[in-house]
């Protein structure tokens, strides 16, 4: 299959100057990035204009979803387009170029600088710091950071678990700096043949810090919560709260008892108001530029993040709340649109070679998104498929999610009737026929887990524990 990707890179048509009239591509990605957006609607406190301004221009997929609840897998199955179960990253070990079925994977950057695109990034795109996907890395411009001295609320299992407000010069926090150098690149790039650009925020990853004056949109006493029910966990099975469980996040029984909740996600909604900020500038910074009617603006993120929502912290579930991601396709010649199918990440790959008019690879995992930017309501018989750990998978459909862990175990929700995830189905007879047509969708293909993987959060002792 490698060899097959490389030999069609190889032969594929030189650079022509009808080629220099091909799309750019501005790739914006937002990290642990759950759909509190405006345009979304997952939190009725959000404010994004930013995000919302783009999504009244693109195509807005209201039920887009992560091939995998963490960072390394979700992001090396995008730029791959594989699937966890296709090359074994199931895990924040190893990362792409560590593995065997991944380490001479065309990556989607690598393919469209073969045919003949200038590639440039900055930030958090793959799990790596070197940005070797790419012919000119900028750096991450010190990623995650800065840090305060001492923890502000929480930081005792893990440094970047910590959330709060930290007054930094305007212009310093990494972020920031990220979108300057993307919004100078869309100003100084020449027009000599297109470009695939891509920016990766870490913002709102934790730790949860931004300057007070983004605290100051979301006032604490008026921060609500989100929709949690107490007796939520009684039908989850139990490999279910291990693999949702989290070493390094706070328990949330603690972040009740220390009136940390709201504090935490009025932290969350600072920093989506701050990182909306960040995507502002490069979206002004494009429609100023020489390239605004020519360019595919896709923005994405990696996973979903669970903030007291069914008693989890972070990501690393099968639920809603972690799989669902934020995506917009802003395509030349294309209207504004809301879809409601479900697709993946795993799809922008072959979806922006139809949008560049690029050759066909073969090998993908994933579906073309562009007939449903051209019309969102046709049919669409994928369910989107998330895996988290080799044969643990979900899959959601218009109506459903499917939850299938490696132990046979199950869950069902009706998101019509419940859309929080309350009660699990997957038992009663009545829905066994909707379990059966969804397992048909299940992939047929799990390949173990790479050498060197580790699920280094799992409960000591728990199902998934597999070290």
């Amino acid at each position: 299959m490698r060899l097959s990707l490389f030999l069609l890179a190889v032969l594929a048509p030189a650079v022509t100057g009808a080629a220099t009239q091909r799309p750019n591509v501005l790739m914006i990605a937002v990290d642990d990035l759950n759909d509190w957006v405006g345009a979304l609607g997952g939190h009725p406190q959000a404010r994004t204009p930013a995000m919302d301004a783009l999504a009244r221009r693109a195509t807005v997929f209201t039920n887009a979803h992560c091939a995998a609840p963490i960072c390394n897998p979700s992001r090396a199955a995008l730029f791959t387009g594989r699937l966890p179960s296709s090359t074994g990253i199931y895990h924040l070990a190893p990362l792409l170029r560590g593995c065997a079925s991944t380490r001479h994977a065309l990556t989607l950057p690598q393919y469209f600088a073969l045919q003949g695109y200038r590639t440039l990034a900055a930030g958090k795109l793959l799990h790596t710091a070197d940005g070797s996907e790419f012919q000119t890395y900028a750096g991450t411009f010190g990623g995650f950071g800065p840090a305060p001295e001492s923890p502000i609320s929480f930081g005792v299992s893990h440094p970047l678990w910590d959330w709060g407000a930290m007054e930094v010069a305007e212009g310093r926090m990494p972020d920031e700096r990220i979108a300057a150098w993307t919004a100078q690149q869309l100003e100084e790039l020449p027009h000599d043949r297109p470009f695939f650009l891509a920016c990766g925020f870490y913002k709102p990853h934790v730790p949860m810090i931004v300057p007070q004056r983004w605290f100051d949109l979301h006032p604490l006493e008026e921060v609500l919560l989100p929709p949690h029910r107490r007796d939520d966990l009684r039908d989850v099975p139990g490999i279910g709260l291990d693999l949702s469980y989290s070493a390094v996040a706070p328990r949330h029984e603690w972040m009740v008892e220390n009136r940390q909740w709201r504090h935490a996600v009025q932290s969350y909604l600072a920093c989506t108001s701050f990182v909306d900020a960040q995507v502002g500038k490069v979206l002004a910074a494009l429609e100023a530029s020489p390239h605004a009617d020519n360019t595919v603006v896709v923005l994405w993120s990696d996973h979903g993040f669970h903030l007291g929502d069914k008693e989890c912290w972070g990501k690393r579930s099968l639920w809603e709340a972690t799989t669902k991601v934020v995506l917009m396709i802003d395509a030349p010649g294309t209207p504004p649109a809301r879809c409601d199918r479900p697709v993946g990440l795993i799809d922008l790959y072959p979806t922006l070679c139809q949008l560049c008019q690029l050759p066909t690879v073969l090998g993908l995992d994933g579906h073309d998104l562009s007939p449903l930017l051209s019309d969102p309501k046709q049919d669409w018989p994928w369910p989107a498929l998330t895996t988290f750990g080799q044969n643990n998978h979900t899959l959601r459909s218009d109506r459903w999610r499917y939850i299938e862990y490696q132990d046979g175990s199950r869950e069902l929700y009706d998101h019509w009737a419940d859309p929080h995830e309350f009660d699990n189905l997957a038992d009663e007879p009545r829905y066994a026929g909707v379990v059966r047509e969804l397992r048909r969708a299940l992939p047929k293909t799990n390949v173990p887990m790479a050498p060197g993987s580790n699920h280094t959060d799992a409960r000591p002792g728990s199902a998934v524990d597999i070290d």
